[in-house]
């Protein structure tokens, strides 16, 4: 474990452990690289190199004021593939952390990349526009801000506790330590950091982005999902990369990497080896 620092001073927490091809991983709003913890140990067994950062103001990074978009996501995941000398990565990102390694690959180009996974990522955009019709209304999104703003610790309970796991749907038994675990992970992080992190989540276009990636990308999606809903996420990002594999988990929710952890290693090993 480690820290890098960003050309405008922004500290970001990192894990590295082991060996052999690297795997980096970018976490979901408003959580840390301790949300992949079942994958870093899962694949660190199998062989290979794991990484996984705190996104700036979230997690151990620095709570830092401003540079909370996509482009700065960007560019703070490209200084650590640098400075770690990361290349033939995979890189494999969850809900806000799919658009992340979506932009980062576009933005800086496959020469270290060697496959992409986006898990129930937020691309190719999320909000409603007179493009994207099928998008949640902007006001889904100012709601989330009211709430980070004036309510937050009890918010981040309630969403842990229904939607982001499916806790809410009849028959599934909710897990308190894992509700727990994520509002740990949520209270770490700094309230400006989540609260702009809103904006670059769910405004940022990622349609461009998509089309220049031809690595192979495994695009993993629940169509239970109810914070980045199937039909308007997982489909279209598989229609605009150019060389894509879309699986879809009947009746899986958001927090799948957590819930159906078994599922999700054993299939993203198969897309690793394939």
């Amino acid at each position: 474990m480690g820290t890098i620092t960003t050309t405008d001073g922004t500290e970001i927490f990192y894990k590295d452990w082991g060996s052999g091809q690297p795997l980096v991983f970018s976490h979901g709003w408003p959580l840390s690289a301790d949300d992949w913890d079942t994958q870093l140990l899962f694949f660190l067994q199998h062989g290979y190199r794991v990484v996984a950062h705190d996104r700036r103001g979230h997690g151990r990074s620095t709570q830092t004021s401003d540079g909370h978009d996509m482009d700065h996501y960007a560019d703070d995941l490209a200084a650590l593939t640098e400075h770690l000398d990361l290349r033939d990565a995979v890189h494999i990102g969850h809900s806000t952390g799919g658009g992340e390694v979506v932009h980062y690959i576009a933005r800086h180009g496959e020469s270290r990349v060697a496959k992409a996974v986006l898990i129930s990522a937020v691309p190719p955009i999320m909000v409603q526009t007179e493009a994207n019709p099928g998008g949640l209304p902007k006001e889904v999104f100012d709601g989330l801000q009211e709430q980070v703003a004036t309510n937050r610790s009890n918010f981040y309970r309630d969403l842990a506790a229904n939607q982001f796991y499916g806790f809410n749907r009849p028959g599934r038994e909710p897990s308190e330590a894992i509700i727990e675990n994520w509002w740990r992970q949520g209270m770490m992080g700094g309230a400006k950091a989540h609260y702009d992190g809103i904006v670059a989540f769910s405004q940022t276009d990622f349609t461009e982005d998509l089309k220049k990636i031809t690595v192979p990308t495994l695009v993993m999606h629940g169509d239970d999902d109810q914070v980045v809903p199937y039909a308007d996420s997982a489909p279209l990002s598989a229609e605009l990369l150019q060389n894509s594999t879309l699986k879809t988990y009947a009746g899986f929710p958001h927090g799948m990497p957590t819930t159906e952890a078994a599922t999700i290693n054993a299939d993203l090993l198969e897309f690793l080896r394939s």
